[in-house]
């Protein structure tokens, strides 16, 4: 099965995306700050929202800071073993070009065996091109990301002329129409704190799937975000992290206090999807 084949079956039940950013420091009770406990971490969120999400998205992050890559090794093949039929998001957000990108693609695909990747095309497609190689594989590009800072760049016109498309439209669009070798194999991020800016995208790429952080912590609407970005034959991904991760207060309590964030997120989410 492609990337988007693979998305489109797991969205039929659920548009949650649980995001994996293990930060020691904000563990429970016993677990606080001791990055060995990553791993456990982890799977205990796994086991608690497996059946309730679309997908999971580990952050390479919050591993390599701790040494820990092969811990994020093994919670990846905890995923295929408990959900296999859910894709693995590897946030990495790579933007190089040439042989760096191609070794970036092997890291994603290959050693940490992602369903897909994000990445910055801030240089342009030589960025994307490499990975489009592993044909079964997809990428999220950044395109209107939810931090408030993405407005330096990805609102400004591409010319100081009035009508002029802004970065993130032309992004947008070349994603829908020149970059993709298979349908479906480029995605967009678009951050859920701008739903306005989501229709946007969704207007210029219809087909095109989305990858929306920010709801739970950083405010993003539920379900503006699904009115803006789902259609049926256009897969959307609503990601939510620390909302779900750091819910519970002890260790015993970890998992039953994420699944209850999750359960409420993904009702949340089916109820705007109608």
């Amino acid at each position: 099965m492609s990337f988007f084949e693979r998305l489109q079956a797991a969205t039929r039940h659920s548009l949650l995306c649980v995001g994996l950013d293990p930060d020691p420091a904000k563990f429970p009770g016993a677990w606080q700050g001791d990055a060995s406990r990553i791993e456990d971490f982890c799977r205990a969120i796994v086991d608690a929202t497996h059946d309730l999400a679309a997908a999971f998205k580990p952050q390479i992050a919050y591993f390599a800071a701790q040494g820990a890559e092969d811990q994020l090794e093994r919670v990846i093949a905890y995923i295929r073993q408990v959900a296999p039929q859910l894709p693995i998001v590897l946030d990495a957000k790579r933007g190089d070009i040439g042989a760096t990108a191609e070794m970036y693609a092997r890291e994603a695909f290959v050693r940490y065996g992602a369903d897909a990747v994000t990445l910055s095309p801030y240089m342009g497609y030589d960025t994307i091109e490499p990975y489009l190689d592993y044909a079964d594989r997809g990428v999220f590009v950044l395109c209107r990301t939810s931090n408030p800072g993405g407005d330096d760049w990805q609102m400004r016109p591409l010319a100081d002329v009035e009508g002029q498309p802004r970065l993130f439209e032309e992004l947008a669009r070349r994603a829908q129409h020149e970059w993709a070798r298979i349908p479906g194999q480029i995605g967009l991020v678009v951050g859920a704190t701008y739903p306005a800016e989501i229709a946007r995208v969704r207007a210029l790429a219809p087909t095109v799937p989305l990858l929306i952080p920010g709801v739970g912590a950083q405010g993003g609407d539920a379900e503006a975000t699904v009115r803006a970005g789902w259609r049926a034959d256009a897969p959307i991904l609503v990601n939510s992290s620390r909302a779900i991760l750091y819910a519970g207060k002890t260790v015993e309590g970890l998992g039953a206090a994420a699944r209850a964030v999750a359960q409420r997120t993904q009702a949340e989410l089916a109820q705007a999807r109608g």
